[in-house]
């Protein structure tokens, strides 16, 4: 079942948990009167003289309980909605604060002809909204005529003492009328609250009075103070809760799209507009809170909009009331760990290729959008009432650029919009404020969402076309320009998803892991700005040659339009790549570009990953890799173009993704593939190299060490190791072998931190034997440091000379002396047998994943590859990343018989990648069927072995 929403996107099915449904037809009553059955309780007690303290409190905490209960059953069990559940949360509290209300007065009587002695309770916050969530604070307003009486004070102290004895979570004021009125006026908060004022108990003129004092006193220019407060509130408030809505563990209430927003639209209104605050009073009840979201029937959203709008507002009350009832406490942050409970319980199950939970995070990120649309098309008009009512003038119109108009130095439509019969004028408006440096007027914003869906004829118009690649291609890094990126606007309006409707299809669209932040559809947004920013000469100087090579484009709009396309297969199933591909020989014809083009823009699509998975699982110390993947590419410029297009991809994935150990694996591949791409010295030519690398060698050591010990050192590296370090690390070496030589030390370990690599280079030299490598891994598991990349080499004297590059927690380098001493001393016990490896891999253990990370699974995977290399076999494994998981692996190759070559270790989130170059004991490849086998049995035994649980606290 597909559905559209009235914003124009198709969206996979319709709520699972029924809201597409009227409120009405999915509202099942509770099986009884919640106030009559307390009243009727607390009757028969004063009856039989149960009237203490104590009694009272023990029906109220029974009612309470049974209440909670039913609510929650009847929630769960999908009979009521999110907003009917928390209205009924919100009518019991009414009952408990009545129900004390009243025994509190009894209790406590006061002269009731003294006028001093009225007292009005008040819900206000959300409370006074009419809405609860489980584990929220009820917020109440003690409003009194004066100073209060000590009789007075022994109520408001008795019913507080009360609630905070059942379990409640209470904030409370007391206030008079004037001081409410004088703390609104210094505190945007109070006065927030103060909107949503609500009747409980009491004397209900004073109820009223403040109501209207309230509303007397929200004019003019403290109206104006007020909304531009809660604008300027919003946005720090994105700011601090990340101010993309996209990211994967989004805050429902807090973050942008959230249900502040959609209560920020509602205090914007009511106060612009002078809705109610609530209905009209009832005699002798608390007071019935508005239809929310109230927003929705001022009469300015057109039906559609109303309509979505109150979808949105069930659609998050309901993940709200799941979280909370799934946590126990008043969490607002959707992690990893609830989102398939929820999901589960909301009833998205997998479909196709697409997980459940993943169902269920888009129909959230979708939600969002919608929330921040509706903010686009309501504010505007909020905004324009505001300045009609405080300046009694309308807004000052210029007229241009062009056939358009400016308000206050913004660009927007002349009236009448004629967005529908005219759709190819939203992209002119659009492209005339880039052209001139304007920005877009909020009007502008609201008639563009308001008519997206016209832009479905404009996807063979050539002219459109044109104007979205000028769009898309514009610089994006001159913060000085009044809209610096022009493609967020194209995604949150939906013009994007109209022109180009493969893209709809990653909207909202999550990838349920740690590594990816983003929704697909921003991480491609992303990826565009980073390739902006690399233009400008930002974000890549780790690898400065991006630079040079982003300054000269020959294929520039080639480029922009693959960074666009590069996901877009993403979600269908298959290899989105191969996906992405194909999908780019239709749409690249669509959007104007040349046979040319479009070849190259599918070929990087194809291609986007090849760079960062040679670079990071494959030794590019081998020739067949440097060979093979010049076969692949054939040509320099899309070598250029395919090293930006990896940058930008990896640095749009996540702020910790990105590291100078990888900028200098991508360089180092880059430079030995355009070697041989340029005709230069081919990658099988060795034997010169190697001479000239033992030439330097000589050079750099004579005068340091003695002469013998210069030749011996010289005869000891087979030629990988002289191709595969660089002269400033062979003479370390030297120095390392003299010393061994010197003192006759069984084990040398030095530790060398590379900064600006963001690793420390781990050496050890001992006597060759097998399981080191494992023995050594673990050892570092222990120090807390993880191994991205070693090199395993055994010297012609039976000595092994193995280095590994290693970083710490935060993907840096060790540098502090005490760090690189507890790095040697570990790896010194490891190797002389005086280090318990298992245990201290067990104590790591119980520090690690968190139960969110455990969430998300991670498919044990082997692969074995004997066509990648000439001399070894490729061993790939994937798993989930633990300590001590690289000495498991490592130590099963190592009873397998197996000799290690070189190691490339790679981290997605919780998903480790262990690439292994391997050969047998006597040097050959493993090839027997039989031994592949239980090879790949042994080692995913290994990647499924539990991990030691933490002891029970």
């Amino acid at each position: 079942m597909k559905e559209n929403s009235f914003w124009g996107e198709t969206l996979p099915l319709s709520f699972a948990d029924d809201t597409d449904k009227p409120l009405s037809d999915r509202t099942a009553p509770l099986p009884y009167d919640p106030a009559s059955s307390l009243q009727s309780a607390l009757d028969t007690a004063a009856e039989q003289g149960q009237t203490s303290r104590e009694a009272v409190l023990s029906i109220l905490r029974r009612h309470l309980g049974s209440g909670n209960a039913s609510v929650r059953y009847q929630f769960e069990k999908r009979r009521v909605s999110g907003i009917d559940a928390a209205r009924a949360l919100a009518r019991q509290a009414d009952d408990m604060v009545c129900a004390l209300a009243d025994l509190a007065a009894s209790k406590h009587e006061s002269p009731a002809s003294s006028p001093q002695e009225s007292l009005c309770l008040c819900a206000t916050g959300g409370y006074g909204a009419g809405l609860l969530a489980p584990f929220s604070d009820i917020d109440i307003l003690f409003l009194i005529p004066g100073d209060p009486s000590a009789a007075m004070t022994a109520r408001i102290e008795f019913i507080l003492y009360a609630l905070w004895d059942l379990g409640l979570r209470v904030g409370h004021a007391t206030r008079s009328i004037a001081e409410c009125v004088r703390d609104a006026d210094t505190d945007l908060t109070i006065r927030t609250a103060l909107l949503d004022l609500r009747f409980l108990h009491g004397d209900r003129t004073l109820a009223r009075n403040l109501r209207c004092a309230l509303g007397a006193d929200l004019q003019n220019d403290r109206l104006c103070e007020f909304v531009m407060g809660k604008i300027g509130e919003r946005e720090q408030r994105h700011r601090r809760f990340g101010d993309n809505p996209y990211m994967v563990e989004p805050n429902i209430k807090e973050g942008r799209g959230g249900l502040r927003d959609l209560q920020t639209l509602n205090w914007m209104g009511r106060a612009a507009l002078g809705c109610a605050v609530s209905t009209p009073d009832r005699n002798g009840a608390p007071a019935e809170a508005p239809q929310t979201p109230s927003f929705a029937s001022f009469g300015l959203l057109t039906e559609r909009e109303a309509h979505r709008a109150r979808r949105s507002w069930d659609f998050l009350w309901t993940v709200r009331l799941h979280l909370h009832y799934i946590t126990g406490r008043a969490e607002e942050r959707l992690t990893f760990d609830v989102q398939p409970v929820i999901g589960g319980r909301m009833g998205y199950a997998t479909h196709g290729r697409q997980r459940g939970v993943e169902r269920f995070m888009r129909h959230y990120f979708l939600t969002a959008r919608d929330v921040m649309r509706l903010t686009s098309v309501l504010q505007p008009v909020v905004l324009m009432h505001l300045q009609d009512q405080t300046t009694g003038e309308p807004p000052k119109i210029v007229t241009g650029p062009e056939e358009f108009q400016t308000i206050a130095g913004r660009i927007c439509p002349i009236e009448p919009v004629t967005f529908a019969s005219q759709p190819r004028e939203m992209f002119r408006l659009l492209d005339c404020g880039r052209r001139h440096d304007l920005p877009l007027h909020p009007i502008a914003m609201q008639q563009i969402i308001r008519n997206e869906r016209h832009a479905v004829a404009l996807r063979d118009d050539p002219e459109t076309a044109k104007i979205f690649l000028d769009l898309l291609c514009e610089p994006s890094a001159d913060e000085t320009k009044a809209v610096p990126f022009w493609l967020p606007i194209l995604n949150e309006t939906g013009l994007l998803g109209r022109l180009l409707p493969d893209w709809s299809r990653v909207v909202g669209q999550m990838q349920f892991d740690s590594y990816h932040i983003y929704t697909v559809d921003e991480h491609i947004v992303e990826a565009v700005r980073m390739m902006g920013q690399i233009e400008a000469g930002r974000m890549a100087d780790e690898i400065p040659l991006a630079y040079t090579l982003a300054s000269d484009l020959r294929s520039r709009r080639a480029l922009y339009v693959a960074v666009l396309l590069h996901d877009i297969g993403k979600g269908r199933g298959g290899d989105h790549s191969e996906i992405g591909a194909d999908l780019a020989l239709t749409i690249c014809p669509q959007l104007g570009l040349d046979p040319e083009e479009t070849d190259t823009v599918s070929w990087l699509v194809l291609h986007h990953l090849l760079l960062s998975q040679t670079a990071f699982t494959r030794d590019i110390d081998d020739p067949r890799t440097i060979l093979d993947l010049a076969d692949t590419i054939q040509s320099p410029e899309r070598l250029r173009l395919l090293l930006l297009l990896t940058i930008a991809d990896m640095r749009a994935v996540s702020p910790k993704v990105w590291n100078a150990w990888k900028a200098t694996l991508l360089r180092e591949l880059f430079s030995r593939v355009a070697e041989v791409l340029e005709g230069g010295l081919a990658a099988t030519e060795r034997d010169s190299r190697v001479n000239h690398a033992r030439d330097l060698a000589r050079d750099g050591l004579t005068g340091t060490l003695p002469e013998s010990s210069i030749d011996r050192f010289l005869d000891l590296g087979y030629p990988s190791y002289w191709l595969g370090f660089d002269t400033d690390t062979q003479m370390r070496h030297a120095r390392m072998v003299h010393d061994s030589d010197r003192y006759r030390s069984p084990v040398t370990v030095e530790a060398f931190p590379i900064p600006e690599r963001g690793v420390t280079e781990l050496t050890v030299l001992c006597a060759d034997h097998p399981g080191l490598f494992s023995q050594i891994a673990g050892a570092l598991a222990v120090a807390g440091a993880s191994i991205v990349d070693a090199r395993i080499h055994t010297l012609s004297d039976g000595m092994a000379l193995d280095t590994f590059w290693v970083q710490d927690g935060e993907g840096c380098s060790f540098e502090e002396p005490h760090q690189l001493g507890r790095l040697n001393h570990l790896v010194e016990q490891a190797l002389s047998g005086r280090l318990d490896i298992r245990k201290g891999i067990e104590d790591a253990s119980h520090h690690s994943t968190s139960r969110r990370m455990r969430a998300i699974h991670v498919p044990p995977r082997v692969v074995i590859d004997n066509t990648a290399s000439d001399r070894h076999t490729v061993i790939e494994v994937n798993g989930r990343d633990r300590p001590g998981l690289l000495h498991d692996i490592t130590s099963t190759l190592s009873s397998q018989s197996l000799q290690i070559s070189s190691a490339h270790i790679t981290t997605y989130g919780m998903r480790a990648v262990d690439v292994f170059y391997v050969r047998d004991l006597l040097g050959l490849k493993i090839t027997d069927p039989i031994r592949l086998a239980r090879l790949r049995e042994t080692l995913l035994a290994s990647l499924t072995s539990p991990p030691v649980p933490a002891p029970a606290k």
